[in-house]
């Protein structure tokens, strides 16, 4: 009896929808439907709690951030195949270097923006320079 070979062995790991490897057509398909969906029912909440006056106004904010975090989740495995099984390593680091770049574009321009006014010359210096 020959070793198994490496690409015969089935890993029961971490698989995303639609990435099963052979399966039926009819299966791949939920998974898109199922995800499809999900973000439906996700965006339709998120424009019920901003429309509506049911939620305390104060935490608007918070559960518009928590529903965008699980529609992106919602996206990352439903439509991207993001999963940590060991195949898609690579695509975790990338998003996660993604994420920083983003991250830090975003907080650098923030933080710019709120710092612009106390770096800029007083109006009253700027109007004697252009006399």
């Amino acid at each position: 009896m020959s070793e198994p070979q490496l690409h015969d062995i089935h890993h029961t790991t971490d698989v995303a929808p639609g990435d099963e490897g052979e399966v039926r057509v009819a299966s791949r398909v939920w998974g898109y439907v199922a995800g499809l969906g999900l973000s439906l029912l996700l965006t339709a909440t998120s424009f019920f709690i901003a429309g509506t006056d049911l939620v305390w106004q104060p935490s608007i904010p918070v559960a518009l951030g928590v529903l965008a975090i699980a529609q992106m989740g919602v996206q990352l495995v439903f439509f991207l195949h993001l999963t940590t099984g060991p195949d898609n390593t690579n695509n975790v680091l990338a998003l996660a270097f993604g994420t920083l770049i983003v991250v830090l574009v975003v907080g650098g321009s923030i933080w710019i923006m709120g710092h612009l006014n106390a770096n800029m010359m007083p109006t009253e210096h700027l109007m004697r320079m252009m006399r």
